[in-house]
């Protein structure tokens, strides 16, 4: 893996850059850096926490990242990839923090994420799932290209296949 596959993937307004082992730390122990959002972190952030603190392999390259405003460079959420992939598969999961909210940043950082995922060749499909009760959610889900595939207990699960994505 060349270390540009860690350096941060970036859209119009985000990058997308990889925890620091510092930075889990700080969500762990409530410090407050300067450059994160007044709301972050999120509750899934600490989940998120405390997985990356139990799993260090998933700081790499494919594992999670901190969604960062690139103009005010405030970290606004997380998104990340449940690495290594399945039968080809691998899972996205995204939150981003209240106040950052219906500007379109989830939908933005999942394509983003979801089109390196498919770039990697063990990965042919990237799998999400959202609650029914969270519209915006799937929402997301629907405008970054993923197709709806099955629900089950509440929750909607969606593909994204390499073909779905090159068609878009």
């Amino acid at each position: 893996m060349s270390s540009s596959t860690s350096l941060p993937l970036t859209t119009d307004r985000l990058a997308l850059r990889p925890w620091t082992p510092p930075e889990v730390t700080a969500v762990l122990t409530g410090t407050r850096p300067a450059h994160w959002a007044e709301d972050f972190p999120a509750e899934g952030d600490h989940v998120i926490a405390g997985l990356l603190e139990q799993n260090p392999a998933w700081l790499g390259a494919h594992g999670h990242r901190l969604i960062v405003e690139r103009d005010s460079g405030q970290v606004v959420g997380s998104i990340g990839l449940f690495w290594p992939p399945t039968d080809a598969t691998v899972e996205i999961g995204y939150g981003v923090v209240a106040s950052r909210r219906g500007r379109g940043y989830a939908t933005e950082a999942t394509r983003a994420l979801a089109a390196f995922a498919l770039a990697a060749p063990e990965v042919h499909t990237v799998a999400a799932g959202a609650e029914i009760a969270n519209p915006a959610s799937l929402r997301v889900l629907e405008k970054a290209g993923f197709r709806r595939h099955a629900t089950e207990d509440g929750i909607a699960r969606f593909l994204l296949t390499a073909p779905d994505h090159q068609q878009q």
